[in-house]
């Protein structure tokens, strides 16, 4: 009887926590996992950007996602606005190459044609938008099985969780649990509606890229860096918007001070 007893506990508590050694519910290959909330420096109504991660999500960007993903509403001479000098967004413009450094600098097609009325070549200028990896969305998929990797101008704008939810992508790649079934050219990801994503990891080592100022390049931070750098991107204005917001409010509250003031004064000769 006792024994019977501790079997029936041991099969309850199996049932309800599977992960113990239970077997896995047939729908955690399709149930969504809640995303890790981060700590943005943005985020709140007194967020800023910071320069520095600015510029290394910038980095991560032109080395990792640039080899698929463009970033079309977004034009060179922006990076002015993360502290990068008029002349280093020439050099950066006129030498950019979405992938590893070292690749050949892309040539983009002037839109005015030449005296003999031919399109020409050139190298992009800072009032170019960022030069998209591929020249259409047919070559896109091409080169990516069928799947098209979406422009990240305003990426985290447009997905749920806004930034956690790029965050939870570039951190979420792992093995898929040994009984669901992935699909062909298909990759697990723990946040991604479903799972099953066609974007193959795109940071798999800590040090893949190379920070000028010494900070170490974790997954994490490498994740970190290169979503503030899109949120950025979403919405470039954010720093001067909440410095007007500051300013307002201030505003408001001497414009306030003021107005009680006056009505102390102009009502204490009635009273």
């Amino acid at each position: 009887m006792v024994n019977r007893f501790f079997t029936l506990i041991a099969a309850g508590i199996l049932a309800l926590a599977p992960g113990l050694g239970g077997p896995a519910r047939a729908d955690q290959c399709t149930d969504e996992m809640p995303l890790p909330h981060q700590q943005w420096s943005f985020e709140g109504p007194l967020g800023t950007y910071d320069e520095a991660t600015l510029q290394h999500g910038f980095q991560v960007y032109k080395e990792v996602c640039a080899v698929c993903h463009a970033l079309k509403h977004v034009a060179f001479r922006d990076l002015t606005e993360i502290g990068y000098s008029e002349d280093q967004v020439k050099g950066i413009a006129a030498q950019f190459a979405p992938g590893p450094p070292g690749g050949p600098p892309v040539q983009v097609t002037d839109a005015q044609p030449n005296d003999q009325g031919q399109m020409v070549q050139r190298s992009a200028r800072p009032s170019d938008p960022f030069v998209p990896p591929f020249p259409n969305d047919q070559a896109a998929r091409a080169a990516n099985n069928g799947a098209l990797p979406p422009d990240m101008s305003l990426l985290v704008k447009a997905r749920e969780g806004g930034p956690d939810y790029v965050y939870g992508i570039a951190t979420g790649f792992k093995d898929a649990p040994a009984s669901c079934k992935l699909g062909s050219n298909m990759y697990w990801n723990d946040y991604f509606p479903g799972h099953q994503i066609a974007m193959p990891p795109p940071l798999t080592t800590d040090g893949q890229v190379t920070y000028a100022d010494g900070t170490k390049p974790t997954i994490k931070q490498m994740a970190a860096d290169v979503t503030t750098f899109l949120a950025w991107a979403s919405e470039p204005n954010l720093n001067e918007r909440h410095r007007m917001g500051a300013k307002v409010i201030l505003f408001l509250l001497v414009a306030a001070g003021l107005f009680y003031a006056a009505k102390r004064r102009i009502w204490a000769k009635i009273h």
